[in-house]
């Protein structure tokens, strides 16, 4: 982009937008202009890409979330313009890294399903692929997250309070959703997904949920105000928030809802693009279209597509079952049974009758497929669809998917093995695995341009960005003291970074000197971020006996949202708020240890903590983390993996090494031969470091502000079997930990441990894991455009 062309850019946008001249320009004014012009500068790619796309076989890809991040300084580095438009702006008196931190996080995604999901879209772009995603344009994110008190208190997350720049509305492509109830508005907004080097810009299609009808007049007229908008407010309800609280039956529906939404509005989409190129004619529609299900949230969609066939296409049903086979794929996220979804057929049947009715009639098929290969009725139970007056979704995403993948190789086993070993004897050629990757253009290039610049020196150009595995080509380095004292001094300047940020968002000061212990995600029992609490709480103890404990200087933080109806979780933010309250009134262990939990973790705060770490927590029970990402983001940032023997973390090791990495704890057969027999009060009894930190929760050591939150922990560990096996792998992880610190005694040591995870990481980009579901699953090909 020429500069005389951004600066005319943003001055017209902003007279045209806001009605202002520059000197007069607040600061989202000026990201909203920018914007545009980035936006002006690509729209004729974009539409050649889509248009170039359509002309052969297209995948799209369906996800309940899309964890984006803010999109200003992403799109600028992909576009190879952030210098450019950083030059413009300083000629302007203005500062990008201000504009760009004005920007807030799309509210369109939480976990790391969300994140793997703007990864990919990203990844896509950048190979060419032709992909299009799905999702809901959620007005609200899930929440904002305070702590006050050490409490978890959320308020809405207004992400577009701002107006949002990156997006289009496309009312031609408006789709209308039918309810027993009600019938709404799905207003498509196109978000442009820009690749790294390519003149391609995909698409991300997100859905809008809007009423028929503004108003009622006449109730208006009649001064009945708020029954003349209750219809526009049910219909916004159903995108109005990015999982809603579904603990009672209105939640249930409301999510039910919104997942039939934009199941519908994305079927209807994508057989009327192949209508306008087939006509009515289906019999080759698997040819040109394949669709994958991220996890069971859009596995509605299955049905929503045959009902689409049969009552308004005419195809038989046996046909659009088969068609259906062909076109849908899915991806298994967890082995948690709350994450395998199922529905109440009352709900179902309340909502959409008719999609029960095509329900019935897939089971119907299955249950005779599995007669005929001579299954007895008790063990065809296991397979079916509706049972226990339930729909189970992820039975329906198996028996229809084309493909059904898990996302990391333990992952993938355990399911062919014990959680889904009878689909596994079934079929299994269905069964693949595609361990997941992250984007190393906002890991890495955007979010560390320090050790960015540093791997473009040693490798001699930039290539590596569009292809990870270049980074294999650092080893030679291993041993070169110059390279590893620079790779610490970045790894310093970045803590800087991180400290400065801490304290400007929480108002807490922290040293960049001390060792950064980070735990970062969502917070769930299963994740253990109980297990890292115990054991500072224990460390606090043994300073305070020893005041001389031989360990560096150590900031412990911890980033995490529990959901809003989560109490157990959100008693577990508490206990960590109050161990940070409590080692900070301390005055001599506080010299030693200090305790910060950030608030509102979201992707904008972890580009700074992922580069500012020096130990990667990944400490989930065994078996439990399907793959997990953020682990791969602290290995692309040079920092040694700390955690057990699953998800990904057991790939991660045998690329960069087990002595590169601090692996503890009980293993998935482990587990497997103490289950029936595990006894946590054993532990609780035998010994006394446990049993002092784990009644410091009744005690009244620490206060949970007369919530019972603390009881609840209490109980958990010992009246509940302590099922995450917190107390079993204790002194395991005080083992482990015990020897991170002294291994970081040996300067040149630790920094090989770090430079041996960087340039071992190529394999977990996300262009890998694209590459993989192209040429394994939706068998599509790039088509760069000219």
């Amino acid at each position: 982009m020429e500069k005389q062309r951004i600066k005319e850019g943003i001055e017209r946008y902003l007279k045209v937008k806001h009605g202002i001249k520059l000197k007069d320009a607040k600061d989202y004014e000026i990201f909203n202009a920018v914007s545009l012009t980035v936006l002006e500068e690509i729209i004729d790619n974009w539409n050649t890409t889509t248009e170039t796309y359509s002309k052969g076989r297209m995948a799209y890809y369906l996800s309940a979330e899309y964890l984006m991040g803010r999109a200003l300084g992403n799109n600028l580095m992909n576009l190879g313009v952030y210098d450019e438009v950083k030059d413009v702006l300083s000629e302007l008196n203005i500062d990008l890294n201000r504009i760009e931190e004005i920007e807030e996080d799309a509210g369109l995604g939480n976990g790391g399903l969300g994140r793997l999901a703007a990864c990919f879209v990203e990844s896509a772009a950048t190979l060419d692929m032709p992909l299009v995603g799905y999702g809901i344009r959620y007005s609200n994110g899930l929440f904002k997250q305070n702590i006050e008190n050490g409490f978890q208190t959320e308020c809405e997350d207004t992400w577009l309070k701002y107006g949002e720049a990156w997006s289009i509305r496309k009312d031609n492509d408006i789709q209308i959703i039918n309810y027993s109830d009600m019938t709404v508005k799905a207003v498509p907004y196109d978000v442009p997904i820009i690749g790294y080097g390519t003149k391609n810009i995909n698409t991300l299609r997100l859905w809008q949920c809007e009423a028929l009808r503004e108003f009622d007049f006449n109730l208006f007229n009649n001064q009945q105000y708020i029954e003349a908008v209750s219809g526009r407010n049910k219909a916004e309800d159903i995108s109005r928030v990015l999982y809603p609280n579904d603990t009672a039956e209105a939640g249930k529906i409301l999510r039910l809802r919104q997942q039939y939404f934009f199941s519908s509005a994305s079927m209807k989409d994508i057989i009327k693009k192949h209508k306008a190129k087939f006509g009515s004619d289906f019999s080759e529609f698997a040819k040109y279209n394949v669709a994958q299900l991220n996890d069971t949230h859009p596995t509605i969609s299955i049905l929503e597509f045959i009902r689409i066939l049969i009552d308004e296409e005419h195809v038989e049903f046996s046909s659009a079952l088969a068609i259906a086979k062909e076109f849908f794929g899915y991806t298994n996220h967890t082995i948690l049974a709350e994450a395998l979804e199922k529905w109440d057929i009352r709900l179902i049947d309340r909502l959409f009758p008719r999609i029960l009715q095509i329900a019935y009639k897939v089971d119907e098929a299955l249950v005779n497929e599995l007669r005929q290969r001579s299954y007895d009725e008790g063990a065809i139970w296991n397979f079916k669809i509706i049972a226990n007056d339930q729909m189970r979704m992820a039975n329906l995403a198996i028996y229809v998917g084309r493909a059904v993948n898990g996302v990391a190789a333990l992952h993938t086993e355990i399911l062919k093995k014990t959680e889904l070993n009878h689909w596994y004897h079934l079929y299994p050629n269905k069964f693949q695995n595609k361990t997941n990757g992250i984007t190393p253009r906002r890991w890495l290039r955007l979010c560390n341009a320090e050790l960015s610049e540093l791997i473009t020196d040693l490798l001699g150009s930039e290539d590596w960005v569009k292809n990870l595995e270049l980074l294999k080509g650092l080893e030679k380095y291993k041993n070169d003291d110059k390279v590893l004292e620079r790779l610490m001094s970045i790894k310093h300047e970045k803590k800087v970074q991180l400290a400065e940020y801490i304290k400007q968002e929480e108002g807490i000061i922290i040293d960049p000197n001390s060792f950064f212990d980070i735990q970062i995600k969502r917070l769930h029992e299963y994740k253990r971020q109980l297990l890292n609490a115990l054991y500072i709480l224990d460390l606090y103890y043994r300073i305070k006996e020893n005041p001389d404990l031989d360990i560096p200087k150590t900031t412990f933080i911890f980033g995490a949202k529990a959901f809003p109806g989560y109490r157990r979780a959100k008693g577990i933010v508490k206990f960590i708020n109050e161990i940070a309250r409590f080692i900070d009134n301390d005055s001599e262990v506080s010299k030693k240890i200090k305790v910060v939990f950030v608030h509102n973790y979201k992707v904008s705060y972890a580009q700074k903590l992922f580069p500012g770490s020096d130990l990667s927590k990944q400490i989930s029970t065994a078996g439990k983390e399907a793959s997990g990402t953020g682990n791969m983001k602290f290995m692309l940032n040079a920092t040694p993996t700390f955690g057990t023997y699953d998800g990904a973390n057991i790939e991660i090791v045998q690329e960069s090494g087990e002595h590169n990495n601090y692996i503890f704890g009980l293993r998935v057969e482990d587990i497997e031969k103490i289950k029936h027999s595990y006894d946590p009060k054993w532990y609780y009894r035998e010994n006394p470091s446990i049993k002092r930190v784990v009644d410091t929760l009744i005690n009244g050591t620490l206060d949970d502000g007369r919530t019972g939150y603390f009881e609840d922990l209490y109980n958990a560990l010992l009246e509940e079997r302590d099922q995450y096996y917190v107390l079993a792998d204790f002194e395991l992880f005080k083992k482990s930990q015990e020897q991170v610190f002294e291994d970081y005694k040996d300067k040149k040591k630790w920094a090989q441990k770090c430079f041996a995870n960087l340039y071992s990481s190529g394999i977990f980009s996300s262009d890998r894991t694209i590459k993989q579901y192209a040429d394994e699953i939706w068998y599509i090909k790039p088509a760069p455009i000219k």
